[in-house]
C-alpha cells in the first residue's frame, strides 16, 4: 500500500510540475559549445519550460555582462568558473537561492563538492562541470611531448606563428604562473614583470589570441599548439584529430570548477531552480559530460557515461601532475594582472 500511495504522490507531482511550467521560459547564458542540445530538449519535454541559450567565450566577458546589466541581464542562470562565482556574490551580482539543499537531485552531490568554498552555504550555486586548462598540440606534426609549460610559452622554430593563446587573461597568466614557479594571484610586481616578459616573448610565435573556435584551428593545420580545455581537447579528438594530445606538463595545469547561478534580477525564478535540480539527476549529469568531455561532481553519473567517455584519455590526470585551481585575487593582484595583459595586448 505504502509503494501505491508513494507512486500516486510521485505521479501527482509531475503532473503538477508539467502544468505548472506549461507556458514557463528559461533564459539561460553559458560558455559555447557546453550547453547538449539532447540536454535542452530532455528538460524542454519534462517540464515543457522553453529554454533560449545565449553564449559567451570568457569569464571576463560573462562578469563584464552581469557588471553593465544593473539587474536586467534578461538571463535566469549563467556558468562561471569557482572564483568569479565568488567575485560575482561580493559585488551583489547574484540571487540568493532558497532551498538548493532541500533539492531532491541534491543527494546525488558527491560530499566534497558540497557547501564548496566559493559558496559555503550553498545558497548560490549547483554544480555544472569541471576540468582543466592548459595546452593541447596536434602530436604529428610537433616533436614535442608537452612535458612542460615552456613549450608553450618559448615555443620551437617548428611551430612559431603556429601556435594560438586564449583571448583573456584568466588561464593565460594563471599558466604562466606555473611556467615560472610564481604563485597565482601575486601582488609582487617583480614576478608580474617576469609574467610579461614571458607573454611578450611568447608573442613572437603567435597567430591568434582566441577562446573561440579552437578545435576549427587545429584541424585546419594552421595551428598546431593551441591553450586549450581538457574536454574539449577530447572532443576534438573525438571528432577526427586522433593526435589531438592534452598535455599534461610537469608545472602542472590549471582547475576549475563550473556552476549554475542565478543573475541578479531573473525573472523566471522557479524554471532556473527546476533546471538546476534537474541538472544534478545523475542521468542528465552524464548527458553533459558525454558531450562536453569533462568531469562532473555527481559520481552515480558513471552509470550513464558513454563508453568514449569512459576511455578518454585527454582527461585523465597523470599521478604527480598538479592541478592547481584559480582564485579570487585581492584588488591589488587583479590590478597586476589586467596592467600585464592590457601591456600585452598593445
Amino acid at each position: 500500500m505504502n509503494k501505491v500511495i508513494k507512486f500516486l504522490v510521485s505521479f501527482s507531482f509531475l503532473l503538477f510540475s508539467a502544468n505548472v511550467f506549461a507556458e514557463g521560459k528559461l533564459n539561460i547564458y553559458n560558455w559555447a559549445d557546453y550547453t547538449p542540445e539532447d540536454l535542452v530538449s530532455k528538460f524542454e519535454a519534462e517540464t515543457g519550460i522553453k529554454v533560449t541559450n545565449d553564449t559567451y567565450d570568457s569569464n571576463e566577458t560573462l562578469l563584464a555582462k552581469l557588471q553593465a546589466g544593473g539587474g536586467s541581464t534578461g538571463y535566469d542562470l549563467a556558468v562561471p568558473s569557482q572564483h568569479f562565482v565568488e567575485i560575482m556574490i561580493k559585488e551583489g551580482l547574484l540571487e540568493k537561492i532558497s532551498g538548493i539543499k532541500d533539492m531532491p537531485n541534491y543527494k546525488y552531490v558527491a560530499e566534497q563538492f558540497q557547501g564548496p568554498s566559493f559558496d559555503p552555504t550553498q545558497e548560490y550555486s549547483t554544480p555544472w562541470q569541471m576540468g582543466s586548462a592548459g595546452f593541447a598540440y596536434r602530436a604529428d606534426s610537433y616533436s614535442g611531448d608537452g612535458s612542460s609549460m615552456m613549450e608553450f610559452f618559448k615555443p620551437s622554430d617548428e611551430i612559431c606563428g603556429k601556435v594560438a593563446v586564449f583571448k583573456s587573461p584568466e588561464e593565460v597568466v594563471n599558466m604562466a604562473h606555473l611556467a615560472l614557479g610564481s604563485s597565482f594571484c601575486s601582488e609582487d610586481p617583480n614576478e608580474m614583470t617576469a609574467v610579461l616578459d614571458l607573454l611578450v616573448e611568447q608573442k613572437k610565435c603567435v597567430a591568434v589570441y582566441s577562446s573561440e573556435g579552437i578545435n576549427d584551428r587545429l584541424q585546419s593545420g594552421e595551428i598546431i599548439m593551441h591553450a586549450h580545455w581538457d574536454g574539449y581537447s577530447q572532443v576534438g579528438k573525438w571528432g577526427g584529430m586522433d593526435d589531438l594530445t592534452y598535455a599534461y606538463p610537469k608545472e602542472g595545469v590549471v582547475g576549475w570548477f563550473d556552476s549554475l547561478v542565478m543573475p541578479k534580477g531573473a525573472k523566471n525564478v522557479e524554471e532556473a531552480k527546476a533546471f538546476m535540480n534537474f541538472v544534478m539527476h545523475p542521468e542528465n549529469m552524464a548527458i553533459i559530460s558525454n558531450f562536453a568531455a569533462y568531469a562532473n561532481a555527481i559520481p552515480e553519473s558513471v552509470n550513464y557515461l558513454s563508453d568514449d567517455m569512459k576511455n578518454a584519455t585527454n582527461i585523465q590526470v597523470p599521478d604527480g601532475i598538479p592541478v592547481v585551481f584559480g582564485q579570487a585575487c585581492n584588488e591589488k593582484a587583479q590590478g597586476l594582472v589586467d596592467k600585464v595583459w592590457t601591456k600585452l595586448m598593445q
